[in-house]
This record gives structure tokens, C-alpha cells and sequence, in this order.
């Protein structure tokens, strides 16, 4: 039976997706997450969102009912679908944060915005919005923190859920024959620079990193 390392804990939901499949499979957060002090904006703009986390990080101390009104734009539809359980109002998703920012370019230019991010955010959002002369804040509200252990056993693949969870696997670990599944296209740039056997999912879903890792194996 092949086994997998899920490089972060799965939902009950994820790990039968696994199992009915037939495969095996370990998991180990790699990275955490932890709030960092910030200061409520005075003025609310356009909020931009591009994780879950930097949705949950800012509403432990923002209250929603400030924002009802606020036009929201994201990335990814686990995080769209968290937005809109808080009657938040999304007016542009992207599958990542490059389209989300294009579309920002395209249709609201003329727009203010606050990004809302953790301290290791990626440049491609900033970067186009600024080649783009759309003014924006940034809000820093939590920061990732490496959970790196040394895992003795032998995979057949391994899940990858993000840059900084490969960065903190490869700290103590190594890629040998293992395949990899990666959750977008960041995931697997990092990935990259150690193996070529990389499986890039469909869509920027936990789920679909482990559809594409059943049908591999199938």
C-alpha cells in the first residue's frame, strides 16, 4: 500500500479521502501560526486577503460587524467561502494571489486598498499593485513559525501545502524518490529547487492535492 506525509494535520474529511483510496499516510504540522501585535485600522479600505489564516488572525480582533459593508477580495475558495460565512461582501477572487492582483489592476484600479498578510507574505501581489500605481497598506497580523522534526520512515509521496512547510521539511529531511503534490505553484517553485517529480493540484485546495496524489497512485 502506498504511504504519504501530509507535511500539515488533516480534517477527518481529508484523511477518508485517503483511506477509501487505499492509501497510508502520516501527518506532522511542519509550520505553525501565531498572532502578532497590530493596531486597528481607523480607516477601513478595500481589504485583501490571500490566506485563511490572515482571515482568522484579523477577526479575532476586528469585529465583522464593522466591515459588513466593506468590499473584500481574495484568494482561494476555502478562503472566499470563510468570508462569506461571515457575511463579509467578496467582490473579486483569485485562484492565486498573481490573478487576484491582475484583477485588482483590471477592474478597480482606482480603488484604496489593505492587504492583510503574515510576516513571510509573498511579492507577487505587492509587486503588480505597485507596477500598477493602485495605492495600499499593509497590515501584518500573524507570522509562520518553522515545526520542523526529522522523519526516519520512507514515503512514497509527499503533500506540500506550502513554501514555508517545504523550506521546514527540507531543514531535517530530504527528497528522495519521493513524489511530490503540491497545493499551487509557489508550493512547487520551492519544491523545484530539490526534485522534478512534482504533481501541481488543479485548484488551491487542500482536497485537491489529495485527489491528484489517488489518481497517481491508482
Amino acid at each position: 500500500m502506498p504511504t504519504l506525509l501530509s507535511t500539515k494535520m488533516l480534517t477527518l474529511s481529508q484523511k477518508e479521502l485517503l483511506l477509501n483510496a487505499g492509501l497510508g499516510f502520516v501527518e506532522y504540522d511542519f509550520i505553525t501560526t501565531k498572532a502578532v501585535a497590530f493596531e486597528t485600522p481607523k480607516e477601513i479600505k478595500n481589504l485583501i486577503f490571500t490566506s485563511q489564516n490572515a482571515v482568522r488572525f484579523f477577526f479575532e480582533k476586528m469585529p465583522v460587524s464593522d466591515l459588513i459593508h466593506t468590499a473584500v477580495f481574495c484568494v482561494g475558495e476555502k478562503t472566499e467561502a470563510t468570508l462569506i460565512a461571515k457575511k463579509l461582501n467578496v467582490v473579486e477572487k483569485g485562484s492565486n494571489a498573481t490573478e487576484l492582483a491582475h484583477k485588482i489592476a483590471n477592474n478597480h484600479k482606482e480603488k484604496d486598498f489593505l492587504f492583510i498578510c503574515g510576516e513571510q507574505r509573498r511579492e507577487e501581489l505587492p509587486s503588480i499593485l505597485k507596477k500598477n500605481t493602485i495605492h495600499f497598506e499593509e497590515l501584518t497580523v500573524y507570522k509562520t513559525i518553522e515545526n520542523s522534526t526529522h522523519i526516519a520512515r520512507a514515503f512514497d509521496g509527499v503533500l506540500f501545502f506550502s513554501p514555508s512547510a517545504v523550506q521546514s521539511y527540507m531543514s531535517r529531511n530530504s527528497i528522495k524518490m519521493q513524489h511530490c503534490f503540491c497545493i499551487g505553484n509557489t508550493t512547487a517553485n520551492t519544491v523545484a529547487k530539490y526534485t522534478n517529480q512534482i504533481t501541481i493540484a488543479n485548484k488551491s485546495t487542500i482536497e485537491n492535492v489529495i485527489v491528484q496524489a489517488v489518481k497517481y497512485f491508482k
